[in-house]
């Protein structure tokens, strides 16, 4: 049973309880075509249970986006240019070189970075920020095959799950959103909400292979997995 279904089956009042604490949270996805759709949907799944959440997903134009598989359309039901602040803002890796290359969308999240609380970066949706200028210096997570363009901004990679810079954060590869969304709960709204959310989404990972990092999986593995890298990003 999906949690948010859990909550709101209860009598006793769970779901209002948890989104009457304080006032409404916008929490804004932003989507575009060649995203990684786990780098938006897994820190949806617990950003979704904040007190007060709203999400609104977000892209250049209202409609279908395509994620990366080519398989999946997710919807966006606002433009850009009809958003204009957020408490927090996801912005998910995939097609980030298409992003970062886009005047119009780093544009825009130079104005709406000033309006947020918190901003979260998946994989390399922190080449994004970096490009959009609002993530310079220190370190930082992306997806592992993107540390060197991370390096290229002066900014130092980091083997982090999660790396929080302010009010930025930054995850690793695609699942690490989750641990990301994780732990912005706990900073914004207490680690009894945050693990109240993981329990409900029975976030336990146990993977059954070690190979969830270069550092630990095969040099095969490694070597089978940069080459299918270099062939995607191939024109």
């Amino acid at each position: 049973m999906l949690w948010s279904a859990f909550i709101l089956c209860q009598t006793s009042g769970w779901h209002t309880a948890l989104h009457s604490m304080e006032s409404t949270r916008t929490i804004v996805v932003y989507l575009y075509p060649g995203m990684t759709a786990l780098d938006a949907i897994g820190p949806y799944e617990i950003l979704r249970g904040l007190p007060g959440a709203v999400v609104q997903f977000v892209a250049r134009q209202r409609g279908p986006v395509t994620v990366d598989s080519t398989f999946l359309r997710l919807q966006a039901d606002l433009r850009c240019d009809e958003v204009t602040r957020a408490d927090i803002l996801v912005v998910p890796g995939g097609n980030a070189p298409a992003q970062m290359r886009n005047p119009d969308t780093l544009a825009w999240l130079r104005c709406l970075y000033p309006t947020t609380r918190w901003t979260l970066s998946v994989c390399t949706g922190s080449l994004i920020l970096a490009a959009a200028g609002i993530l310079t210096g220190g370190e930082a997570a992306t997806h592992w095959s993107a540390r060197g363009m991370l390096r290229q901004f002066g900014i130092t990679p980091s083997q982090a799950r999660v790396v929080r810079r302010g009010n930025i954060l930054t995850a690793a590869g695609v699942s690490a959103g989750i641990d990301a969304a994780l732990t912005l709960a706990a900073l914004d709204c207490g680690q009894e909400t945050a693990e109240l959310m993981q329990l409900f989404i029975e976030y336990a990972p146990q993977p059954p292979f070690t190979a969830g990092t270069p550092e630990t999986a095969g040099p095969g593995i490694v070597a089978r997995a940069e080459a299918f890298l270099r062939r995607d990003a191939a024109p």
